[in-house]
């Protein structure tokens, strides 16, 4: 194995603790930015730090926001009738590559893990179910993963939901059991969309 001076040996460590970023992609990155002008790791560091800094919680979905309400609750042409409930930010934005839904959002910030200590008030479902029991929605689809998490969230939910008197619908299996949204190519996100049904 390789010895490196201690500060870069630092920066390996931190980028390969980054999602998708092994030993060898985190040591290329590393040495990208070694070798690139100060300019670059300052333009690097300032976004980090900005991002950091400005992007909270939309107050309504709890997407991805700079301050009140994201872009796709501020948007007056979306459908206020339908909400898809994601676990994560990610999650939703791999559904609006798809172009093929138009209604709101929201964003339980998780899934309900027993196992990992997780339960129902470890994520955002009180204030789905508050917002929902406000009127309006006809229909929930719960975009969560076939995974035995997404399906305890689901199997959660849907009676909770069926109480507020809206119409409960799940993603098609066309996603592979297990699999996370964001993985999936936009012409199976937007089939297993089309291909809802009643939960």
């Amino acid at each position: 194995m390789p010895t490196y001076p201690n500060t870069l040996a630092k920066l390996i460590e931190v980028l390969q603790a980054l999602p998708g970023l092994g030993a060898r992609s985190a040591q290329r990155v590393a040495f990208h930015l070694l070798n690139s002008p100060d300019e670059v790791g300052r333009t690097l560091a300032d976004a980090v730090l900005a991002v950091k800094r400005n992007i909270k919680a939309c107050p309504q979905c709890f997407n991805y926001s700079e301050g009140g309400a994201c872009p796709i609750c501020a948007d007056g042409r979306r459908d206020l009738e339908t909400i898809c409930v994601v676990a994560t930010p990610v999650d939703l934005m791999a559904l609006e590559r798809t172009g093929s839904y138009r209604g709101l959002y929201h964003v339980l910030e998780g899934l309900i893990s027993p196992l990992e200590g997780k339960g129902p008030e470890n994520v955002r479902i009180k204030e789905l179910l508050d917002r929902v029991g406000r009127g309006g929605t006809k229909e929930v689809i719960l975009a969560l993963s076939h995974s035995v998490e997404g399906d305890a969230t689901a199997l959660y939910l849907a009676p909770l939901l069926r109480a507020r008197g809206v119409n409960v619908t799940r993603l098609a299996r066309g996603l592979p059991a297990g699999a996370d949204l964001d993985y999936a190519d936009e012409r199976t996100v937007a089939m297993a969309l089309e291909g809802r049904r009643e939960l």
